[in-house]
């Protein structure tokens, strides 16, 4: 199996991560099947990606990858030498997923999870142990997000770790390897920052905007904690919550009653139009939104 540009890049799910990690292998050179079990969104897909994917191409000089859209699992990754699910942060989901790859995939593949707080150790125990099983956390954007965590379990072999060391850089990431922990370093230090800035919106301290124009001037930060979690959905930062508090125990991780309303009412950000902020077609509009 090779991890180098030419080979077979299975990515399952059809989502915001999904997408864009698969634009970024065609843009690569890799050849992606993008799996999902919608017949609409593996109907439009791939037109969808073609532009994304021909602007990172612009300014590489690797050959030109593929990507074709499916709905047959088994089919997609028969052949692959890595697959990467970026499916719902749901345990269940993907436990079952990982049961499933063990028997479907090539033993040699990289089985690889993007999940941002999820046990690694737990997917590799539901793949019998699988050496081949590790964690590759990309970030929103996937195209143009610098880094990879790289999430090591007891059982991921050395191989393993090479090999996903080197696909992140053959994608032009810089990877950081972790130790199989909740949350492992980013989603436990950014989710912390996420809730200390809802619980200031929750007690009136500031309005959301204030926080972020703090976090980003004051801090340097590119965008502030409240843009982030409309950026990659409140109701994914709600499962990430309830998932580092439960395997944490610690009731800092604990959601804020102000991200649960959110999620009750549908608000979950920039994706539907409503979250600490307000959106036409994805561009804010407004600064000004209900705690609740």
């Amino acid at each position: 199996m090779t991890v180098e540009p030419g080979a077979n890049l299975t990515v399952i799910g059809g989502g915001t991560m999904g997408r864009g990690i698969a634009a970024l292998g065609a843009a690569r050179g890799y050849h992606v099947r993008l799996v999902d079990t919608d017949p609409d969104v593996v109907a439009t897909v791939t037109s969808d990606l073609k532009q994304r994917i021909e602007r990172l191409r612009a300014d590489l000089s690797c050959d030109a990858g593929s990507l074709i859209a499916t709905t047959d699992l088994n089919e997609a990754v028969g052949e692959a030498d890595v697959v990467i699910e970026a499916v719902p942060e749901e345990p269940d989901l993907k436990r079952n997923l990982f049961a499933t790859l063990r028997s479907s995939a090539p033993e040699g593949a990289l089985l690889a999870s993007n999940t941002s707080t999820l046990s690694i150790t737990d997917l590799a125990a539901a793949a019998d142990n699988s050496p081949r099983v590790i964690g590759m956390h990309f970030f929103n954007p996937a195209h143009r997000m610098a880094l990879v965590e790289v999430i090591i379990s007891p059982t991921t072999d050395e191989k393993s770790l090479d090999d996903a060391v080197t696909l992140c850089r053959q994608f032009g990431k810089e990877p950081v390897i972790v130790r199989d922990t909740p949350g492992f370093v980013t989603s436990r230090l950014g989710l912390l920052l996420g809730n200390e800035a809802m619980r200031i919106v929750e007690e009136g301290v500031a309005s959301a905007a204030d926080v972020d124009t703090a976090m980003r001037l004051g801090y340097n930060h590119p965008m502030g904690p409240l843009e982030l979690a409309d950026l990659v959905g409140l109701d994914a930062r709600l499962n990430n919550l309830r998932s580092v508090a439960s395997l944490m125990g610690r009731a800092e991780f604990e959601p804020p009653q102000v991200l649960v309303e959110h999620v009750a009412a549908g608000r979950f950000g920039r994706k539907s139009g409503e979250g600490f902020y307000q959106y036409d077609n994805g561009t804010r509009v407004t600064t000004t939104v209900s705690k609740s």
